[in-house]
């Protein structure tokens, strides 16, 4: 027997039954449209993808010490980190897109009233994932590399290409993941998921998780990187139980 998913309440936005095939062919169907949003994007990224990588590299060759510089070693690695920065921009720019085809996707299995929260998740989702990648970039790029490259500081500074980008972008992306936390418990706190007393009484839980994952997205590892993923994650979830509370408070008016 085929898996089948239906709404029985009758405020429920959903269109019936659905099997698990049915829910397969929405998905790739989401992911293709994902795809398109993002070539498209690539595609005008590409075109000014030296102005864009020079951009990105600033807050690192800032804080190069003498005659330190970016250097590359590949011959392919120069083709290859201009194709890389022109898709990180391109991600920050079809994050509407990525954003909007995942709330179509999950939103025939929500209620009426839980659908209402497209425009002020999909506006706040791309403000907050923008925001963390500007915070990354304005802010914990040039602290990390100031602070690693100076404990060289007794030798010349020659970082490749490949690496360089590398660091930058891990942090830009991670930072943008980490500033989606209050939209996601925002969610789950609409929908019934959590409340706001489940997420105090797990937070020391939720810190050390949050630790965890900042050993996993920092390039380095290294205590003040950790640290800079860490801090703004803590004060995200508090954030995130404040927007929770107050999302309690208002579907207890109203009900």
């Amino acid at each position: 027997m085929t898996e089948t998913t239906e709404k029985t309440d009758p405020e429920s936005g959903g269109k019936g039954a659905m099997s698990l095939l049915d829910h397969l062919d929405e998905l790739r169907s989401r992911l293709f449209r994902c795809a398109i949003a993002f070539v498209v994007m690539f595609a005008v990224c590409w075109t000014f993808s030296g102005k864009i990588l020079a951009f990105l590299l600033l807050p690192i060759q800032e804080n190069l010490f003498g005659d330190g510089e970016i250097i590359f070693i590949n011959l392919t690695e120069p083709f290859m980190i201009y194709m890389k920065a022109s898709a990180l921009i391109a991600i920050f720019m079809a994050t509407p897109v990525f954003l909007y085809q995942m709330w179509q996707f999950v939103a025939p299995g929500l209620y009426k009233k839980e659908q209402t929260m497209v425009v002020p998740l999909m506006f706040f989702g791309t403000l907050f994932f923008v925001g963390g990648g500007a915070f990354a970039y304005y802010v914990a790029v040039p602290v990390a590399a100031n602070w690693l490259i100076s404990l060289g500081g007794e030798f010349t500074a020659n970082l490749t290409l490949r690496s360089a980008f590398s660091f930058e972008s891990r942090m830009i992306i991670g930072m943008g993941a980490v500033f989606e936390l209050p939209i996601v418990i925002l969610f789950l706190s609409r929908v019934g998921v959590v409340t706001p007393r489940f997420l105090m009484k797990h937070f020391k839980t939720a810190v050390l998780i949050m630790a965890v994952l900042s050993a996993v997205i920092t390039p380095t590892g290294d205590m003040l990187t950790m640290s800079i993923f860490a801090g703004p994650m803590i004060l995200l979830y508090l954030l995130g139980v404040l927007v929770s509370w107050i999302a309690a408070r208002r579907k207890t008016d109203s009900d």
